[in-house]
C-alpha cells in the first residue's frame, strides 16, 4: 500500500490546460440584415465535430470543438442567426496509455473545454440581439461511440465486396 492510502498498482495520469482559444468565429444576425423584428419562437439546431492533434512539443495535444448553431424560426422558414465557432485547447497530458490516448483526447478534454465554449455562445447570441442560447450539455462520449459506430458501418460495406 502506498503511503498516502492509495493503490500503487492503480495507473496516474496527469492533464492540465495549458490553454484555451478562439480559433475562428462567425456571427451572422440574419434577422437584423432582413430589417425584420418581432417576437419569434427559435428552432434552433446544434452540430458538433471534434479534432485532436498531437503537437510538437512532447506529451502536448490539441483539441477543437467545431460547433454550428443554426437557429430559424419554428413558424416560418425565416433564419434567425447563424454561429459557427472553432474553439481549441492545448492540453499537456502524461500517463495516458497509447490505446486509450484517442478516446481521452476527444472525451475528457473536450469535457474540459465545454463550459467556456457554452459562455462564450450565449454571450455572443445575447450580443447579437438575441436571448442568450445556453446549450444543454453534451454527452461526448455518446458522440465518440456513434462516431466510431459510424466509421465501422462504412467499412463493413467496402469489407464484404
Amino acid at each position: 500500500m502506498a503511503e498516502n492510502g492509495s493503490d500503487p498498482q492503480a495507473p496516474t495520469f496527469r492533464m492540465n490546460v495549458l490553454n484555451q482559444f478562439i480559433r475562428d468565429m462567425s456571427f451572422e444576425n440574419i434577422l437584423a440584415q432582413k430589417g425584420a423584428s418581432g417576437e419569434v419562437q427559435p428552432d434552433v439546431k446544434v452540430m458538433v465535430n471534434l479534432d485532436a492533434k498531437k503537437r510538437t512539443q512532447e506529451n502536448q495535444y490539441e483539441v477543437a470543438i467545431k460547433l454550428t448553431v443554426d437557429s430559424s424560426a419554428k413558424d416560418a422558414d425565416t433564419k434567425l442567426f447563424l454561429l459557427e465557432i472553432d474553439y481549441a485547447g492545448v492540453f499537456n497530458i502524461e500517463g495516458v496509455p497509447e490505446d486509450q490516448m484517442h478516446p481521452f483526447l476527444l472525451i475528457e478534454c473536450p469535457r474540459m473545454l465545454f463550459p467556456f465554449l457554452r459562455r462564450i455562445v450565449s454571450d455572443v447570441t445575447r450580443d447579437g440581439g438575441f436571448p442568450p442560447l445556453n446549450l444543454e450539455n453534451i454527452d461526448f462520449m455518446q458522440l465518440y461511440r456513434n462516431e466510431i459506430a459510424r466509421r465501422q458501418a462504412e467499412e463493413q460495406p467496402a469489407a464484404t465486396n
